[in-house]
Parts: structure tokens; sequence; C-alpha cells
């Protein structure tokens, strides 16, 4: 019994290792299982961390590309507007273009029927003045004529006078000597009668030298008669035209006043609109203010209303005059005033003729400082002769 009891007892202890060696063994693979977990943990949570970074970063580009879309957004939307503006603009500009055209067109006609007035004036004009040349020259032939008969009527009258006087001698001489003896012969009665016929045939040239004498000088009065009608007539037209080119200047200048009255900088001299050159340009510049192109634009609406009522054959001119005072120019792109108002004429006549006044009826001529309004030598002066005029002529 104690013997098989040991062998039992010594069994149970041998199998206590075995079970601690397991034990031990799946420690040690819970352990290693534990601490690739807690590893792997880890580099989880760093990669976790590292996406996390990345995530940020993806939202903030995220939130950057958004912002960006936004402005792009209202990017486009302002480019949207601005071709719906741009292309309203070339809308009005088709249309203005069109405008353009068809009043370029009726300008076009009006020059052609202007130009075949012109011609027809021109025809008119050297056909009287070809008649005014042939009368002269008629006159000119009668007058001479005139004054060649006159003094060969002189002439023949003072030897028919002679003549006459010479005869009348001989009759009384021969009435004396026929008184004397009391005796006619023959020969002294057909004397006598010859003479007399002679006398008779004097008396007649006479009266015919005189009778032509009378119809040259009657003659060259139809010719100075034709003469002065025609000179008449030739002032009576041109008096016509320039009292046709008054009466629409007259109208000009009315409709002109009432677009520019009671604007500062702006006077009445005569025939002429004086705008001072503060109120249209900055100074010793060419280039309109906002203010100066206003004006002209007014001014320009209003030549155009009053065109169509001014008679094609009515040949017209705007004359733009520049004027600077008598202050050289000190630097800059013009280097005396005569460049300087010369340019701002042509920057007023370029301005009209943009918008849409004919060229045609446009000068622009530069006056320098030589033409002033106020020859003092003040501040107050200079300004009043830096100017612009205006006058309506013809040409």
């Amino acid at each position: 019994m104690p013997a098989s009891t040991r062998r039992r007892g010594d069994n149970g202890l041998n199998a206590w290792p075995g079970y601690v060696d397991a034990l031990s063994t799946l420690l040690m693979v819970i352990i290693f299982v534990l601490l690739v977990f807690v590893l792997a943990q880890a580099f989880l949570s760093v990669t976790l961390s590292d996406r996390d970074k990345q995530l940020d970063l993806v939202n903030r580009q995220l939130s950057e590309l958004a912002n960006m879309l936004s402005l792009e957004r209202n990017h486009a939307a302002e480019l949207q507007v601005a071709v719906a503006q741009l292309n309203q603009q070339v809308t009005t500009g088709n249309d203005a273009r069109a405008a353009l055209t068809q009043s370029l067109s009726v300008a076009q006609g009006q020059l052609a029927q202007a130009n075949q007035t012109r011609d027809q004036l021109a025809a008119q004009l050297a056909e009287a003045q070809s008649q005014l040349a042939d009368a002269k020259a008629r006159a000119t032939a009668a007058e001479q004529q005139i004054a060649t008969n006159k003094q060969a009527s002189d002439a023949a009258r003072a030897q028919l006078s002679t003549q006459v006087d010479q005869l009348k001698a001989q009759v009384a001489d021969a009435n004396a000597r026929a008184a004397a003896d009391k005796q006619f012969s023959d020969s002294a009665r057909a004397q006598i009668a010859l003479l007399a016929a002679q006398v008779e045939q004097l008396k007649a040239q006479l009266a015919a030298v005189a009778r032509a004498l009378d119809l040259a000088v009657t003659e060259g009065r139809d010719k100075d008669a034709q003469i002065a009608n025609l000179g008449q007539r030739l002032n009576a037209a041109l008096a016509a035209k320039v009292e046709e080119l008054q009466q629409y200047r007259s109208e000009f200048f009315g409709k002109l006043r009432q677009v520019l009255a009671n604007r500062p900088g702006i006077s009445i001299v005569g025939d002429r609109f004086v705008f001072q050159s503060e109120v249209l340009f900055p100074v010793g510049s060419a280039d309109l203010t906002d203010a100066g192109a206003a004006q002209m634009d007014a001014l320009a609406a209003t030549i155009k209303q009053i065109m169509p009522e001014i008679p094609a054959n009515i040949h017209w001119i705007l004359q733009v005059n520049g004027f600077t005072d008598s202050q050289p120019i000190k630097g800059g792109p013009y280097p005396t005033n005569w460049e300087l108002s010369a340019a701002r004429a042509i920057t007023v006549v370029k301005l009209l003729t943009a918008d849409g006044v004919p060229p045609q009826h446009l000068a622009a001529t530069g006056f320098s400082d030589y033409q002033p309004l106020d020859p003092a030598d003040t501040p107050e002066a200079y300004a009043r002769n830096r100017r612009i005029e205006l006058r309506l002529t013809d040409r």
C-alpha cells in the first residue's frame, strides 16, 4: 500500500511542472499577443494621428478650394454681368453704328446735292461772268467806236463847216460880183447851182454822221444799262445768299443760346461764342475735361438738330478758333502757344466730328496769343484771353 501510494504521489508531482510550463507558455503567448496588440495599437495610433493630420490638411485644402470655388463663382457671376453689359454695349454700338451709317448716307446725299448745287451755281456764275466779260468787251468796243465816231464826226463836222464856210464865201463873192455887174452869165449861174448842190450834199452827209453818232451813243447807253442790270442781278443774288445765310446764322445762334444759357465760362461776343479754356482744358493741356466734353456733346447735338433745316446750297462753316495768353510755355508737349492753341481747336473739331458733325463743315484755327480780348498784364486778363471761340460763316 505505501509503495503504491508513493507511486501515485510521484505521478501527481510529475504532472505539475507540465501544467506550469503550459501556463507559462500560455502566459508568454498572451503577453506576446498583448505586446503585439499594444504595438499595433501604438502604430495604429501613430497612423491615425498622421491620418488625422492629413485629414485636417485635406479639410483645410477643401475649405480653401471651397473658398476659391466661391470666389470663382462670384467672378463667374461678375463675368456674366460684364458679358451681359458688353452684349448690351455691343447692341447699343450696333444701333449707334446703324444710326451713324444712316446719318452718313443722308450726309452723303446732302453732300452730293450740295456739290450738284455748287456745280450749278458755279456754272451760272461762270456764265454770268462770261456774259459780264462779253458785255464789258462790247461796252469797251462801243465806247471805242463812239470815241472813234465822235472823232470822225467832229472831224467831218469841222471839214464840212470849213467847206460850207468856203462855199458861203464863194457864193457871197459870186453874189457880190453878180450884184456889181448886174449881169449873170450862164456859167456863173451854173457855178452857183453846182455850189448849192454841193452844199446840200454836205448837209446830208453831216446829218448822216449825226444820226450815226446818235445811234452809237444810244447803243452805248443800252450796253451800260445791260451791264448795270447784270451787276444789279449779281449783287441781288449775292445779297440773297448772304441774307439767307444770315437768317440761318441767327437761328443757329438762337438755339445755341438756349442750349448754352447760364453756363459758367461761356459768353457771347458779337457773332461768336466764347468758351474760357479753364472750362474745357486743364492748364497747358489740349485734352478736354469731362465738363468740357459734355458741353461739346451738347453743342454737337444742337448743330445736328439745326443742320437739316439749312438748305444744301448754303455753304456754311463752323470755325473753331483757339487762343492762349501771352505767357511763354515752360515744358510740356507743346513748345509754343501756337501749337497749344491749334491743338485745342483740333481737339474740339475731332470731338464734334466724332459726335456726328460733318467734317466738311468744320475748321480748326490756332491764333496763339496775338488776338487778346484784354491786353492788360494781369491774371484776370490772362484768364480772359485763354479761350475757344465758335463762329458760323460761309466759305
